[in-house]
């Protein structure tokens, strides 16, 4: 069985040496990515993903949601977003769960940097918290 097989199937955590994958103070694994870089077939795929995007997101075979988020912009509605990264964050205590925006940079840290303030994080620590435990590669 190669690598990948086992985790897509029967494991519902991220492996933390994986590309994007941020441990939160909790030990929940939240994945981060771009979606213009295409998903490595070995990789396990999420089983829910908040895609931030202006534009409507790919169809994916496991349960998404999209928050419309314009690069280089405010994101279109604050509580729909504090709703969808709060449910984003009680997922990942049980599920792959991964946040993607187009470059994966971004958005994407930004809403990471917010999974961190809900797991503990001060806020005024959390982007430094994310830019030091999930490089951008």
């Amino acid at each position: 069985m190669k690598r990948g097989d086992w985790d897509r199937d029967w494991d519902w955590d991220w492996d933390e040496q994986d590309a994007g994958v941020l441990r939160l103070p909790s030990g929940r694994l939240v994945r981060g990515r771009g979606l213009r870089h295409p998903l490595d077939p070995a990789a396990p795929t999420p089983s829910y993903g908040p895609y931030l995007l202006g534009g409507d997101p790919p169809e994916v075979p496991w349960a998404s949601r999209w928050l419309r988020w314009p690069d280089f912009r405010l994101l279109a509605d604050r509580r729909e977003a504090r709703g969808v990264l709060t449910d984003a964050w009680e997922r990942s205590a049980t599920e792959r769960v991964e946040i993607a925006c187009g470059g994966g940079k971004g958005r994407t840290g930004t809403a990471l940097a917010c999974l961190a303030v809900l797991d503990g994080v001060p806020a005024q620590n959390a982007v430094a918290y994310v830019r030091r435990f999930r490089p951008v590669r």
